[in-house]
């Protein structure tokens, strides 16, 4: 998982985030890419609220793969978010979202932000990774469990 690996760290990952709903979590997640990149929080939450409008980023099966294009942004951001309690994103088979990873490119975005989207997509699309995902206790195990190659 070359690209992803490149974007996700351990500060990149939290655990048991608590929302209410699609809109607070792109809040949340808009303030900790603030506190990265020095663009406005509100502005990225706002960014990933444009796109969400344009139809649902819930993959189905609990995991959804918000994104948008960030004005100001010089490279790709990628951050895994657990949540404590499964929120409606409106997905294809209705199952409320815990695990989704918010993907941020930069405004004049290339292939690459679709190759990411691809990785992630099939990253999570492996249930026994997803199980991994949702028990997992530390963030660095976490972080191996999300960049490992897909066997």
């Amino acid at each position: 998982m070359s690209g992803l690996s490149e974007l996700l760290g351990v500060k990149t990952i939290f655990l048991d985030i608590s929302t209410k709903d699609v809109e607070e979590l792109f809040t949340i997640a808009g303030q900790h890419f603030a506190e990265i990149t020095n663009i406005p929080a509100k502005d990225i939450s706002q960014c990933l609220s444009d796109r969400e409008k344009l139809g649902s980023t819930g993959l189905g099966v609990g995991v959804a793969i918000p994104h948008g294009r960030v004005k100001g942004l010089k490279t790709p951001l990628a951050g895994f978010y657990r949540l404590s309690q499964p929120i409606d994103f409106k997905a294809p088979d209705s199952e409320k979202v815990d695990i989704a990873i918010i993907l941020l490119v930069p405004e004049q975005a290339t292939q690459k932000h679709l190759d990411l989207l691809s990785e992630i997509a099939q990253l999570l699309s492996d249930g026994s990774r997803r199980d991994t995902l949702r028990q997992e206790t530390s963030t660095e195990a976490l972080l191996a469990t999300l960049t490992q190659q897909a066997a």
